[in-house]
């Protein structure tokens, strides 16, 4: 627990961008593609990288086939 206290801020910073980005990123291709948009909009602000991944193997692939 003390290790995440030790981050500098612009880690921080860097971890909220990542986030945000992600999140919006598959709000707005889900939405795009009729995917359950907040679902995955709400996974990818919680989760990097596995989120786009998971996103990446159950909606864009199987709709590529």
């Amino acid at each position: 627990m003390n290790e995440a206290a030790q981050l500098p801020w612009w880690a921080w910073v860097l971890i909220a961008l990542l986030l945000g980005t992600q999140g919006v990123c598959l709000f707005l291709d889900s939405r795009r593609r009729g995917a359950r948009a907040w679902f995955w909009g709400l996974l990818g602000l919680v989760h990097f990288p596995m989120s786009s991944l998971v996103y990446w193997l159950l909606v864009v692939r199987p709709k590529r086939r």
